[in-house]
């Protein structure tokens, strides 16, 4: 059965090989069922819903992935994108969660019918590679900007703006202790290192008093606080349409880089290099965000820690599938979660952001028409507090600069009119 599901023999691999890398994948990534809830909880969700809901949406999303697409792609709720919803949508536009979990719902539509109609490649294709860079270096500052605040390196100050915090305290002690940790582990190749780090750095917090202690393992939590919450209507409103398209925008190009760069590492692409069965994967994907609204998390989206699994071997969808089993059985280590403290995750979250903006070498900075609105772009996401507003300001800027340097005849029309539907955002 899964030789026929898998077709494992046509792609050189076996069952034990598929469930290694399965296993290998889950531990790179397992850091998301404390990070998530932790981030979604701030905006008054219930952590123990979240929690069930962020497994859940994993696993489906990883059975999709596997079974219907046969790739060996994770799936997850993707970190930006939960950052995002929390401190854009919720703190600084001022939306319940219920709205943002709407418009969380609307983008997986969305996106569920560009996969359909085979829009996505238009799309992709039409936004410049400095802009998608960009993008994902300013989210990756954005949530390293995230971590110094969870921890309380970074403070606020009414002169400054910012200060530095009392790094001799407990809070950012351990944070440090958390990154550090996490950097010499996956250097050493070292499976689950950003597992390990939280664990090590929530573990020493319970020793010492600073978290109190709740149990390993108990029977989940009830996901009903955050299922079927979402508030359609309110995500209806026109000011949510970027909201909308933010999510929509991010997951796509997400998704589209995750797809090629595990697929190229496993060797799947066909002789054009192209990506066979890209549709599936795409619907697989879209699917599990809409799922996922629905179960009570922010989008889902294809994980890059995918690239660790392929590593061990896999290369058919039987390791996904591995993946969304563990997910299900961590279900049972909610109270493990709920000890998980924000500066524990401080480090994880400032990892994530190294591997994000890690893209910026493919920048070409010698031409300033390019590389100047990947700055824009890189700062002003964090500083605005907002990825709408940086990438708003990323594409305006985009086609000012190209205009007034004579190269406007170079700029795809679909960002002109993106370009033209920001700037109309900010005047109004």
């Amino acid at each position: 059965m899964l030789e026929r599901l898998f077709k494992l023999k046509e792609q050189g691999t076996d069952i034990r090989t598929e469930v290694i890398a399965g296993l290998t994948t889950f531990l790179t990534m397992a850091y998301i069922i404390f990070v998530n809830p932790a981030i979604l909880s701030e905006t008054g969700m219930d952590r123990g819903a979240v929690f069930v809901a962020t497994c859940l949406a994993a696993a489906i999303g990883c059975f999709i992935m596997g079974l219907v697409a046969n790739y060996p792609v994770a799936q997850a709720p993707g970190m930006g994108l939960n950052a995002f919803f929390t401190y854009t949508v919720v703190f600084q536009m001022g939306y319940s969660w219920q709205v943002a979990l709407g418009a969380v719902f609307l983008s997986g539509l969305c996106f569920i019918a560009l996969s359909l109609f085979k829009v996505r490649e238009l799309i992709i294709n039409s936004i410049p590679l400095s802009l998608r860079t960009g993008i994902s270096a300013g989210i990756g500052i954005f949530l390293a900007l995230i971590a110094l605040q969870n921890s309380g390196i970074v403070v606020d100050n009414p002169a400054t703006l910012v200060a530095m915090g009392d790094l001799s305290s407990f809070g950012p002690a351990m944070a440090a202790l958390g990154f550090f940790l996490t950097i010499g582990l996956v250097n050493r190749g070292i499976k689950g290192a950003v597992m390990i780090a939280i664990l090590v750095v929530t573990g020493i917090s319970v020793i010492t008093g600073n978290v109190p202690y709740a149990g390993i393992m108990s029977a989940p939590p009830s996901i009903a606080p955050t299922f079927m919450q979402m508030d359609l209507s309110g995500a209806f409103d026109v000011a949510m349409i970027s909201v909308v398209f933010a999510f929509l925008f991010v997951d796509l190009f997400d998704t589209a880089g995750t797809l090629v760069g595990v697929a190229t590492k496993a060797e799947l692409l066909d002789k054009d290099g192209k990506l066979p069965r890209l549709n599936k994967a795409l619907l697989a994907d879209s699917t599990a965000t809409t799922v996922g609204a629905v179960l009570g998390t922010s989008n889902t989206t294809s994980f890059i820690e995918s690239v660790s699994g392929v590593a061990a071997g896999g290369r058919t969808g039987l390791t996904a599938v591995v993946v969304g089993l563990m997910f299900i059985l961590a279900l049972f280590f909610s109270p493990l979660a709920g000890m998980v403290p924000a500066y524990a995750t401080a480090g994880a979250l400032f990892y994530v952001a190294i591997l994000m903006m890690s893209g910026l070498v493919s920048v070409n900075w010698r031409d300033l028409t390019e590389a100047a609105p990947v700055v824009v772009v890189c700062l002003l996401t964090p500083l605005t507090y907002s990825i709408a507003h940086g990438i708003g300001l990323g594409f305006i800027s985009y086609c000012a600069i190209k205009a007034f340097s004579g190269k406007g005849r170079d700029v795809h029309i679909s960002v002109w009119v993106l370009s033209a539907m920001f700037l109309l955002k900010f005047v109004m």
